[in-house]
Parts: C-alpha cells; sequence; structure tokens
C-alpha cells in the first residue's frame, strides 16, 4: 500500500463496530470465534489487523504485525487478556509482508505452534530473510534502470535490507496451503482461495458457514493494496495477475461474506469493491496508454499521470517506481506499449 493510492469515491459498508485500540491486547468478537485484534505498525495511525481464531483449546492466529518490542508486548498482553494462556497452535500468514509475518518465527517458537503459508509466500520469505549485500547492489541497480537520476539514492534504503530487521527468524519447516484446500478450525471450515499480484501466492481464508473472509491485503475497503513490479522478478506482469485475480474471486466467493481486511474497517459489499478496485486500475491504465507517444521515455516520467503525489524520498519514489512498471508491464501484455534499454541500460516505454 501507499499513501498515493487514492481513496475510493464511495466506501464500502462497514459494520457498527468500534475497532480494538492497537497494542493493547484486546479484541473484538466478529464472528464466532473469530476475534479482531489490531497490531502498531511504524507508529501514528499505521496498525494491522490480526484474526485470533478459537481453535478447540487452542488458538489459531491469522497474521502477525511486524518484529517489534511494540508488538512483542502487544501479543504479551494478548497472551493474557485474549488467549487467556491457552497455547497458539497454529499461525497463518496471507503471505510474506513483514507487517503480515513478522512476528510468525516469535509466536510459532514460544508456543510450540506451526506456521502455514503457500509455498511461494514461504520461499519467498525465506529469500528476503537471506538479504545480503548482492541483493541490495540488485535492487539499486534495478532503479536506475527503472529511470531513477542518482540524486534521488541519496536516501537510498534496500527493501531487502529493511525486510530482515523487521522479521524474526522465520521457522525452517512450515505446513504449505493451496488454492482451493479446506481447513479446519475450531470445527469450522475454511476454504484457501489464492490471489497474485501484491505478493507471489497471497492466501485468503474464506468460511461460508459464518460467511467471513479474511482478506489480508487483496481486497481492502478504501484504497489498493501496492501492485509492484520488484527487483527480483522485473520481468514480472504483476498487474495482470492481480486483475486476474480479482475476478475470480468475484467468481469464487458470494457476495454475502463480511471481508476482513488487513487494514481498515471490516465491511460487507465484497463485489462491489472488487468492481471499484478493477475501475480504478483501469482509469489508471487509460491514463497511462493516453500519455504514452512515440519517444520512448522511463518509468518515473510517468509519476504525474498516475499519482496525485509522489514524496521526496526514495521510499516513495521506489513504491510509485514499482507500480509505474506494473501498470506499463500490463498495457505491454495488451499490446499497447513497447519497451526497451538505452545505451545506458534505463529501460524506456513507448506506445506500441
Amino acid at each position: 500500500m501507499t499513501k498515493m493510492d487514492a481513496p475510493s469515491p464511495t466506501k464500502p459498508a462497514y459494520i457498527d463496530l468500534d475497532a480494538p485500540e492497537a497494542g493493547n491486547g484486546k479484541a473484538v468478537e466478529v464472528g464466532p470465534g473469530v476475534h479482531w485484534l489490531r497490531m502498531p505498525l511504524f507508529g501514528g495511525d499505521f496498525v494491522i489487523n490480526c484474526w485470533a481464531l478459537e481453535d478447540s483449546d487452542e488458538w489459531a492466529i491469522v497474521d502477525t504485525g511486524l518484529k517489534s518490542q511494540q508488538c512483542e508486548a502487544a501479543w504479551a498482553i494478548a497472551a493474557e487478556e485474549l488467549l487467556d494462556s491457552r497455547r497458539i497452535g497454529r499461525v497463518f500468514a496471507t503471505h510474506m509482508h513483514p507487517d503480515h509475518a513478522g512476528m510468525a518465527g516469535w509466536l510459532t517458537r514460544l508456543h510450540g505452534g506451526t506456521l502455514h503459508m503457500t509455498r511461494l509466500e514461504y520461499l519467498t520469505f525465506l529469500m528476503f530473510e537471506a538479504g545480503g549485500e548482492a541483493a541490495v547492489q540488485e535492487e539499486r541497480e534495478f532503479h536506475r534502470k527503472g529511470g531513477m537520476p542518482e540524486d534521488w539514492f541519496a536516501d537510498f534504503r534496500a527493501r531487502s535490507a529493511n525486510f530482515a530487521n523487521v522479521i524474526s527468524e522465520v521457522p525452517r519447516a512450515y505446513r504449505p496451503m493451496q488454492d482451493g484446500d479446506r481447513i479446519a478450525i475450531g470445527g469450522r471450515e475454511w476454504q484457501v482461495v489464492v490471489g497474485h499480484g501484491h505478493s507471489p501466492e497471497h492466501a485468503c481464508l474464506w468460511n461460508r458457514q459464518d460467511r467471513l473472509l479474511i482478506s489480508g491485503d487483496q481486497i481492502l475497503p478504501e484504497i489498493s493494496s501496492n501492485v509492484s513490479v520488484v527487483a527480483h522478478e522485473p520481468d514480472g506482469d504483476p498487474l495482470s495477475d492481480w486483475i486476474t485475480s480479482l475476478a475470480r474471486i468475484k467468481a469464487v466467493v458470494s457476495d454475502d461474506v463480511l471481508v476482513l481486511p488487513a487494514h481498515g474497517q471490516p465491511f460487507h459489499g465484497l463485489h462491489n469493491r472488487i468492481d471499484a478496485l478493477l475501475a480504478g486500475h483501469e482509469r489508471k491504465l487509460d491514463r497511462l496508454a493516453g500519455a504514452l507517444g512515440a519517444a520512448p521515455r522511463p518509468a518515473t516520467d510517468f509519476y504525474s499521470v498516475l499519482f496525485r503525489n509522489v514524496e521526496d524520498s526514495f521510499w516513495s519514489r521506489s513504491l510509485a517506481l514499482g507500480e509505474a512498471l506494473s501498470h506499463l508491464a500490463c498495457l505491454r501484455q495488451r499490446g499497447i506499449a513497447v519497451s526497451g534499454e538505452d545505451t545506458e541500460g534505463v529501460i524506456r516505454w513507448a506506445k506500441a
């Protein structure tokens, strides 16, 4: 997600429920045996929703927050306030981003539980944990080839280097999930519904019986998750994957669910929200297609076409580059754009 994403013009139908305070360990029950916790992230209003599911005499946790002293303290309080000293037997991570899986290793080691992720998310999680100087240099080169001028690197922070600082050690064993799996938790069945684009193999969990969908970052109520081309897959087309995934989720999951997102309030109106997300990206694609010309230009030249504002920091410019590249790659897939390297290796884009 980025600050650059514009809010949806119409808000979803939120349920009349006060959000739990982030970090105080207390929870709000949103469905039978399903409790809503919020964990602090980077300070201010940045929080993540975590879901505690009653699982017989244990608990299953979906998403964890990132590794921090604040989060450790919050989970310690939750152990007394909500969990009632019952063991966390299973930790489910919707995907490998640190705010979702950063505390997974810490929780599984503390409770002797097991980690559950899709295979691509787990392997990518391990890859980012490994990091290293080679990964840092590859990221820098990726941004340079994307069109970033040298003076934008003054506050360069490699994603791979930062990643390792906000995750606890990744367990070396896990339980794989895949699309269509049906998982019993507390006598209820949750179906795994996989999406792509925001991350490699993002798992949503759908409970038909109680009409609940834990959507992670795949479907958020008021912003679109960041969908970026990334340094380790520079020729990827994540936006086409994202669009296909959303259309499929709409076809598979019924509209009567209460959506439990990773950020923001639980809401009704899944299908309308998916339609709004798809329409928002199509508008961006239309604007971008109109801005392409015969003269090839780097992706950074199209920031003003796609975003209202990009802050003067490497992190914001990096997120914008990933998003710009994903939209350009989608247009290339549709036969609207072409790309090629100039003499300095910078990738430039033009109308097909």
